[in-house]
């Protein structure tokens, strides 16, 4: 009899939010999960972003692989910060070294630093370099690092989390329903990945595609909603919509077009990935 296939995922930003639930489907979907993210132990989470004022966050590597691990699954606890390369390169290594490799890359995490929600003429360019840095150039360093091993095994699937603003014109300005062009312009960058990813790589095995989650209310929009007297103003889908959409696509990458994206909240409803949350 065969062995079966290799199941080992390394989801990024999984402390919270998406990257948290999106762990936890694929662990109940039969994945082994690796998780990186910040924040290692539980009540060590503060909100760093433009609004954030350093408020305390729910969430934390630990906490998630203990989920993980309660549904079945392995897990590995990997703290690493966008903005540190050798950090990231040391997580993919590790896994490498203790599961054998990596067969699905979820680049979830992103840069959460002020200057997301900045207007143009008061961005600094360092600000704009620091997004382009945590939101582009950490995740080709994640990539670059996991394609060898995928290569040699014939192949491997990346999933990237982009965002509506990569695509978008933003309704008004920051502020007022709009986005920053720091976010906005890191995330377009951050999605072309996938699609030439398919290009030059698909007839070697690697899959790539891009999610769209829409709008998602985290654990940090909540806190952040809750300080500001926002609570009920916009609502968007629990974290475990996408998280439930990235699952079904990891097992399913056959029924997808190589290197396209994909709206998470309309594939979730198509395919009765989750309870429908639009109403109620």
């Amino acid at each position: 009899m065969a062995d079966p296939p290799t199941r080992r995922a390394l989801v990024t930003g999984a402390t919270r939010g998406i990257g948290r639930a999106t762990a936890l489907a694929l662990a109940a979907a039969g994945w082994d999960v690796a998780v990186t993210g910040r924040t290692a132990r539980r009540g060590e989470g503060r909100d760093d972003s433009d609004t954030g004022s350093g408020r305390p966050l729910p969430g934390s590597l630990e906490e998630t692989a203990e989920a993980i691990r309660a549904a079945g699954g392995r897990s590995l606890e990997l703290v690493a910060d966008l903005h540190v390369r050798v950090a990231l390169e040391a997580a993919v290594a590790r896994v490498e070294e203790a599961w054998g490799g990596v067969d699905l890359l979820v680049n979830n995490a992103v840069d959460t630093a002020p200057g997301s929600m900045v207007p143009i003429v008061d961005l600094a360019v360092e600000q704009l370099a620091a997004k382009l840095e945590a939101n582009v150039v950490a995740q080709f360093v994640l990539v670059r690092a996991v394609l060898p091993g995928m290569l040699a095994r014939g192949g491997g699937t990346i999933i990237d989390v982009t965002s509506h603003t990569a695509t978008a014109d933003p309704p008004a300005p920051v502020g007022t329903g709009g986005w920053g062009v720091a976010y906005a312009a890191s995330k377009a960058a951050f999605h072309r990945f996938a699609p030439l990813l398919a290009i030059e790589l698909g007839d070697r095995g690697i899959r790539a595609f891009n999610v769209d989650p829409g709008y998602v209310e985290t654990e940090r929009q909540q806190v952040n909603a809750e300080a500001l007297g926002l609570v009920g103003r916009y609502r968007g889908a629990p974290p475990s919509v996408p998280g439930s959409a990235i699952a079904w696509m990891a097992d399913h990458p056959g029924a997808l077009e190589n290197g396209q994206t994909v709206r998470a909240q309309k594939l979730a409803l198509v395919e009765g990935l989750h309870p429908d949350w639009r109403s109620g």
